[in-house]
């Protein structure tokens, strides 16, 4: 987590006091870009620790940037493309087109975004497609079931 910046405020008759800023939230793109990071490093097979010694960074830093919490400057962005074997575009895949008006799919991008930057949904988006499909739907259905209000709880 960021450390806190601290401003001073004047209260009058010489006297200041320190206030706490509050911490920015990432950016969504920047979220997206870092789980597609993510995703493409799990996908290629490469430690973070590998990734980061092959770009010169730290793996605090490179998980810094896969949790957004950090911004990948262009030219990162592009040595991390050439490391991961993939078009720079591939980050921003599934973002809406800032050229085109918002559509009702923003909200699954979003939802998709949130799913690929924990690693349970990393993980769930690997093993999924290759369950077959009858058992997909079985877990869905249950999947579905635990978010609803009343969950499992009132069928136990």
């Amino acid at each position: 987590m960021p450390e806190a910046a601290f401003w001073f405020v004047y209260q009058g008759s010489a006297a200041w006091s320190a206030q706490t800023l509050p911490h920015p939230s990432p950016d969504p793109v920047d979220l997206h870009v870092g789980a597609r990071v993510r995703l493409r490093r799990k996908m290629v097979g490469v430690s973070q620790s590998q990734l980061g010694q092959a770009l010169g960074l730290t793996f605090q830093q490179l998980q810094k940037y896969e949790r957004g919490t950090n911004r990948i400057s262009a030219s990162k962005l592009h040595a991390l493309a050439h490391h991961l074997k993939t078009p720079i575009a591939w980050f921003f895949e599934g973002l809406p087109d800032p050229a085109q008006p918002a559509a009702e799919d923003d909200r699954r991008a979003s939802d998709q975004q949130a799913f690929l930057a924990i690693r349970e949904g990393v993980a769930l988006a690997a093993v999924f497609p290759r369950l077959p499909v009858r058992q997909r739907r079985k877990l869905l259905g249950l999947m579905q079931s635990l978010t609803e209000p009343d969950g499992l709880t009132n069928a136990v």
